[in-house]
């Protein structure tokens, strides 16, 4: 039996976006709107909701800008609901991190949080195409690196957690990683180019963990890789990470230098280097990874 037509009552509060949000919000719990469904014109929501056509459409931009809704210009345009991407997830992280609501410790710490989960259920899902897509980005960003391309080097390197939580599978852990990405994403680019050659040999032991079924192996070398790029964003940021850094020690996010897999990290990058490269012939026929 069809659902019948949405319908919306008059707005009696002076903050009206906010009961025209609700009551959409409302409408799409009873599946009177789904997503993708057309709003009424504009004439016609501004007589439902009893307000004037410039209240409807504040009402409207914040609504877009919230994610709930997407507006589109010309004769087939309109306002439709939009299928959530989690944009106004990343969007509020941003203006945090703007206003100095997040500090550069919390974002670093809360990355290193979430990564243990993300690498834990990645090592049990990842697929054999999964693997290859994560060796492939090795391969980029080892190639960005040899350019002496900064921004491309730090995109593939955001890119590989981006697709680590893709393969977690989870919904809102990839929403919520994608967010804590853009804001750090938009840190480093603050802070500029800085040495971070130990994160290819660090990859490459890692991807070795995965390939293997060791949890814990590939937990504890993404977290010491993380732990050890904390230290180099933090010591950038000069008094502003001075401060932020022993908060992140209390957290339990800041490294020690006791465990195998950090003392293996300390080493000279040259060395490390040269490993993972004489692993690669191996690590290529089981993946398949270009």
């Amino acid at each position: 039996m069809p659902q019948p037509p949405a319908t919306f009552k008059a707005i009696r509060s002076a903050r009206a976006f906010e009961e025209i949000a609700a009551q959409i919000r409302s409408e799409l719990i009873a599946g009177r709107l789904k997503i993708g469904s057309r709003l009424p014109s504009e004439r016609a929501l501004s007589e439902q909701f009893g307000v004037s056509r410039n209240t409807l459409r504040e009402a409207l931009r914040s609504l877009e800008h919230a994610g709930l809704i997407r507006l589109q210009k010309g004769a087939s345009g309109g306002a439709f609901i939009s299928e959530r991407s989690g944009d106004a997830i990343v969007t509020g992280l941003l203006d945090l991190y703007h206003v100095g609501s997040i500090q550069p410790a919390e974002l670093t710490q809360a990355r290193i949080w979430l990564e243990s989960i993300i690498v834990r259920e990645a090592c049990v899902r990842a697929s054999a195409d999964d693997i290859a897509d994560l060796h492939r980005n090795i391969d980029e960003a080892a190639e960005a690196h040899s350019r002496g391309d900064f921004p491309l080097r730090a995109e593939k390197h955001l890119e590989f957690h981006r697709i680590l939580a893709r393969i977690a599978g989870n919904p809102i852990m990839v929403i919520v990683m994608n967010g804590v990405l853009d804001v750090l994403h938009h840190f480093v680019q603050t802070i500029g180019e800085y040495p971070n050659t130990f994160v290819l040999p660090s990859r490459r032991r890692f991807m070795k963990h995965l390939e293997d079924g060791d949890v814990n192996a590939a937990v504890e070398e993404m977290e010491t890789s993380l732990k050890r790029l904390q230290r180099t964003y933090l010591s950038r940021v000069g008094g502003e990470g001075a401060d932020a850094a022993p908060r992140a020690a209390r957290g339990a996010a800041a490294p020690k230098a006791s465990t195998p897999a950090e003392k293996t990290a300390e080493k000279a990058p040259q060395e490390a280097g040269g490993k993972a490269a004489a692993r690669a012939p191996r690590r290529t026929r089981t993946t398949g990874a270009a």
